[in-house]
């Protein structure tokens, strides 16, 4: 077995004139060394090597795309575009990879990714029929398809396999995510359009009947608090503040009188909410 040898430091006891201090001694040990491992040595090539050819494959193709289409326009504008063929497809590729634990959001990306590699090899092969040199850009077109078809096969050999209980337990619990996280924007599209509808409802209401009243059935009143107006219409934020106003800060007695003289249907989430609102000191 292979070892090899590394420095260590230890406290030890050092005495000098009959005074003891610990002190760094230095040390050696021999460790054993695992085994290379050829795979992941191999894998590492392979990725070099793919990653060498994709860039040769996007050099060829922007160069003969671009200068095809160098034809009709500037060759800055032209090249721009060309470089656009192989991002497509590897850009498509990427998002298969990203999807590879997910089967059928994974079809999109892949199909999308093949008609825009067949686009591009045609577009290379055009460019060798344009200059009379169609054996040329045909080999130039197959350049890419090799780049495509090693990378898929690259990526389908580092993938772990998953079985179809585990897969399915996946996709179960990436839907649960998904829905809690759709959830979100609906949530707040839903409060922001409730605060525009009572917005609405206010602008649409008279001032609110300032003449006091009884307050409503039920409802206690602490002692010394004021009268509350038994009659609206009101919005629902002013009834709010007018029972605090007046001293009722019980939540069911706040709730009962906004029913009362603002709203029958107002929500008790959004009648709690404007009590918090207007117990919270300024």
């Amino acid at each position: 077995m292979r070892t090899r040898t590394e420095t260590r430091t230890r406290q030890v006891p050092h005495t000098v004139d009959g005074k003891t201090h610990l002190v760094d001694e230095a040390y050696e040990i021999h460790l054993p060394v695992p085994p290379r491992d050829w795979d992941h040595t191999v894998r590492t090539g392979v990725l070099g090597a793919a990653c060498l050819i994709l860039t040769g494959s996007v050099v060829w193709s922007t160069a003969s795309i671009g200068a095809l289409l160098d034809l009709l326009v500037i060759a800055p504008a032209a090249y721009a575009a060309a470089v656009t063929f192989d991002l497509v497809w590897i850009s498509c590729m990427a998002l298969e990879w990203l999807a590879r634990y997910d089967p059928p959001r994974a079809q999109a990306p892949r199909a999308a990714g093949h008609i825009a590699l067949g686009v591009a090899m045609a577009a290379v092969a055009m460019h060798g029929y344009a200059e009379e040199q169609l054996p040329i850009g045909i080999t130039g077109a197959v350049v890419s398809g090799m780049a495509k078809g090693l990378w898929t096969v690259l990526l389908a050999q580092t993938t772990p396999r998953l079985s179809p209980q585990a897969m399915q337990w996946a996709q179960a619990e990436r839907a649960e995510l998904g829905s809690r996280l759709g959830m979100i924007p609906l949530r707040r599209e839903l409060a922001r359009a409730e605060g525009l509808v009572e917005a609405e409802e206010a602008s649409l209401r008279t001032t609110p009947d300032t003449d006091p009243g009884p307050p409503e059935d039920g409802a206690e009143v602490p002692e010394g608090a004021s009268q509350l107006p038994a009659s609206g219409p009101m919005t629902m934020a002013d009834a709010v503040r007018t029972a605090v106003s007046c001293g009722i800060t019980e939540p069911n007695a706040v709730i009962r009188y906004v029913r009362k003289v603002a709203d029958a249907n107002a929500k008790e989430d959004s009648i709690l909410r404007t009590l918090r609102m207007a117990r919270r000191p300024a």
